[in-house]
């Protein structure tokens, strides 16, 4: 009677990571300059069209279905229009995120406006505008809107010490536009708060008014909630902040292919394909940051 010989089957290797969109950072600079700004790339120059041809090519490569244009500001970028056109001809749709409120800025994103999916405008509250030396109000941001008709709007609304009268006001200036909302407290670090004349606590209970606030004119999401108490959680326990996981990812203006804009991690995207692969494989070292969840959460605030 012959003997049948198993074989144990080799450990299939774990399911490789899916990255749906990614964050590409135009220019390293931004003439804004807003001071609560918690970009994670500062420098001069512009994004190069060929780092970013080579940039759309690997992200098609990945899986990535879509890309996001930030900055510093798109706007100011002196070849945008061929940034959105190479997106297309790599089949990916084009959103933007803008602070847009020179009229030759707007301008320039309304004839682009067919071709976006879509288009973000930051605007900040009354105390955010103060503490940050803005002047991105909301009726300037909701003008811009109106100027570049994109498939999708949002009012990205950057909130500080709002008061009953202003949440309602905003609430009031948002429907009357037909534009999605999304709201995000003001992100300050440690030195960030201290110049605000804040500690921690401080800090985290201005946050809950604000919310108060908010919660009596915008349906705040389950998600948004959890997205407030894992900010909160972070602040007070710095120790034990997650590793990354955000299905997105971030391409700085000098072509550095990370999974958070404030990675210690990356690779650059004319690195060799097999070491693209590698770091996209590799676990994330890099832990969660308020400044960063605030970037690539996905928000249902309406």
């Amino acid at each position: 009677m012959s003997a049948v010989v198993a074989h144990s089957e080799a450990p299939s290797a774990p399911p490789r990571r899916r990255y749906r969109t990614a964050l590409v950072s135009t220019a390293g600079h931004c003439r804004i300059a807003c001071g609560f700004c918690f970009r994670a790339d500062r420098a001069h120059g512009f994004l190069h069209v060929s780092t970013y041809t080579r940039t759309l090519s690997r992200l098609k490569e990945i899986g990535v279905e879509g890309i996001c244009l930030t900055g510093g500001e798109p706007a100011h970028h002196p070849e945008l229009r061929q940034l959105v056109r190479l997106a297309h001809q790599f089949g990916l749709p084009v959103s933007v995120v803008t602070s847009a409120r020179d009229p030759e800025d707007v301008d320039r994103l309304a004839g682009l406006a067919h071709l976006l999916a879509n288009v973000t405008v930051s605007a900040d509250s009354a105390g955010a505008m103060e503490l940050g030396l803005t002047t991105r109000s909301v009726a300037s941001a909701i003008a811009t809107l109106k100027q570049v008709p994109a498939q999708q709007q949002v009012l990205h609304l950057t909130y500080w010490k709002l008061s009953d009268q202003e949440s309602q006001d905003i609430y009031r200036r948002a429907a009357a536009a037909g534009v999605e909302i999304q709201l995000s407290p003001v992100a300050l670090d440690d030195a960030g708060r201290r110049r605000a004349g804040h500690t921690v606590h401080s800090y985290l209970d201005q946050q809950s008014v604000d919310t108060t606030h908010l919660g009596r004119y915008f349906r705040l999401t389950p998600r948004f909630l959890e997205y407030l108490m894992g900010l909160r959680t972070m602040h007070l326990h710095p120790e034990d902040r997650p590793l990354c996981s955000s299905a997105s990812l971030y391409v700085s203006a000098g072509g550095d292919l990370r999974r958070c804009p404030y990675g210690s991690t990356g690779v650059n995207v004319q690195a060799p394909r097999a070491e693209i692969t590698q770091f996209l494989d590799s676990d994330p070292q890099d832990r969660t940051t308020p400044e960063c969840a605030a970037v690539c959460r996905a928000d249902e605030t309406r």
